[in-house]
């Protein structure tokens, strides 16, 4: 069974569905979903809560303010990404399933794919009302990513444009946008891959588009630093075995290393994108399912 449901993140509204066994009766573990950069709700997430749901969970999935059918905060942008917004954004979703009557405040667990693994781990981090986190092919590595992908020579061109759309946003003008994907290489974009551009091309006419504003691209998120934070909260990384789009897979297993025990790491076959179909996606839900049945199935004892 699935509502469509909305709540309040301090003054901005946030949609999306909220998932229960059909069959469920008293307080249900939930997991709270949430996707990648500049993606929506629609976008591959379904599948995963319905693998959760049929093994009894309830499952919260949203689109991040100023995406999808949410709302944007006053004063600002849509298609803005902002890391922290967006961890808070997933908080709010906590806060949202523990105020149901369908579900047990003591067992959420948070799942995020792509740019929102990274936030997952964060929020696991800071939040302890976080009992498991999952983060599937997880950007962990901001700057380097930006090292690795933009020519050194052109570090310089891309610092200036981001600092004249600062001051042109101040005038009131709007802001500069970017291009998420492109098939020409010769057009700028954060993910100028051949298969990012096949992943994101398929939902051309939904909800999503196609851009972003430039200051979604600027330097100052590390969420891998945040892993060896998490403990004592059960971690599971999910690792595509050719994943280059985001963070390479040997990053992300960097930053794995630094994480305490409880911990698992677990790797699939195929890209970044993968995840999401086939043989991916296989091993991708159920390495979830099998860790989230593990630490959120068992009542938490009331004295804990």
């Amino acid at each position: 069974m699935r509502e469509d449901i909305e709540f309040d993140a301090e003054g901005v509204t946030l949609r999306g569905w909220f998932y229960r066994p059909d069959d469920a009766s008293g307080e249900l573990p939930c997991i709270i979903l949430t996707h990648g950069f500049s993606c929506t709700k629609e976008m591959g997430l379904e599948p995963f809560a319905d693998a959760f749901t049929a093994a009894g969970f309830a499952c919260v999935v949203y689109d991040h303010r100023g995406f999808g059918a949410s709302d944007t905060a006053p004063g600002k942008p849509r298609q803005e990404i902002d890391p922290w917004d967006q961890v808070h954004d997933t908080q709010h979703a906590i806060t949202y399933a523990q105020g149901r009557a369908d579900v047990d405040a003591s067992r959420i667990g948070v799942w995020g794919s792509s740019y929102a693994g990274g936030n997952a781990f964060v929020v696991a981090a800071i939040d302890r009302r976080v009992k498991a986190v999952c983060g599937q092919v997880p950007a962990v590595a901001g700057r380097r990513t930006f090292e690795t992908n933009v020519p050194k020579e052109y570090w310089q061109m891309a610092w200036d444009g981001q600092a004249a759309d600062r001051l042109a946003r101040a005038r009131g003008d709007a802001p500069a946008m970017i291009s998420v994907v492109t098939a020409d290489p010769t057009v700028p974009a954060v993910m100028p891959t051949p298969d990012a551009y096949e992943f994101f091309s398929a939902y051309e006419g939904t909800a999503w588009r196609n851009e972003v504003t430039l200051r979604s691209t600027e330097l100052g998120y590390e969420a891998g630093e945040f892993l060896k934070f998490v403990a004592p909260t059960p971690l599971l990384m999910v690792l595509a075995e050719d994943d280059n789009v985001v963070t390479p897979s040997e990053w992300a297993k960097e930053a794995f290393d630094t994480a305490a025990e409880p911990k698992r790491l677990v790797w699939m076959p195929g890209g970044h994108f993968d995840a999401y179909t086939g043989e991916g996606f296989k091993v991708s839900s159920g390495a979830a399912l099998e860790f989230f049945l593990e630490h959120l199935a068992a009542k938490v004892p009331a004295s804990v």
